[in-house]
């Protein structure tokens, strides 16, 4: 796994051992990117479930102004500081230890977010918790872009009532990127 593009490209990063992280595919990941390398210049990144915290760190490689990194593991949150230091990235990211619902309450009022990734485990439903507690939120930007990750056959039929607008849909082998915003159509 590495960084595929920007000011710290080629550099490779950490990952938490063990099954309870998926990384992103860096084919998965360049592809993502490559989607939404206009979307990313200056923009503050809030990386929800972070893993190893590579996709905050993409988009800071690529220009980001700044990326918050979320993940209740000790374990990931250790890894993602490793990154964030061997990156040399230490005064564009921050990172938060706790549950994605308390992250997002423990930044209301002091920030707003271009750019949402969210990419929970899969099968247990926490993307639609995410996405309940962001919409109830101040965090996002207007026109902000929320990406969700998740396996193929998730069920979104939700988003509507939650006050979302589906821009587009990008399908894997396995999965699925879901782009996403409030208050703007498609």
């Amino acid at each position: 796994m590495r960084i595929i593009a920007g000011s710290k490209r080629r550099l490779p990063l950490k990952t938490v051992s063990g099954r309870e992280v998926r990384p992103t595919s860096d084919r998965i990941k360049e592809t993502l990117f490559n989607m939404i390398q206009d979307e990313i210049y200056g923009r503050y990144v809030l990386d929800l479930f972070a893993g190893s915290g590579q996709i905050g760190l993409e988009a800071v490689s690529r220009g980001a102004a700044h990326a918050v990194f979320v993940d209740n593991s000790k374990k990931a949150a250790e890894c993602i500081l490793e990154n964030i230091r061997f990156t040399k990235s230490e005064n564009e990211c921050r990172m938060l230890c706790m549950d994605v619902c308390s992250a997002i309450s423990s930044l209301e009022g002091n920030c707003q977010f271009d750019l949402i990734f969210l990419d929970p485990p899969y099968g247990q439903k926490l993307e639609r918790r995410a996405l309940e507690c962001l919409a109830a939120s101040s965090l996002l930007k207007e026109d902000a872009l929320v990406i969700v990750e998740a396996a193929l056959g998730e069920d979104f039929s939700y988003l509507g009532e939650l006050g979302y607008t589906v821009l587009k849909e990008k399908k894997y082998k396995t999965n699925l990127h879901m782009f996403l915003t409030v208050g703007r159509k498609a």
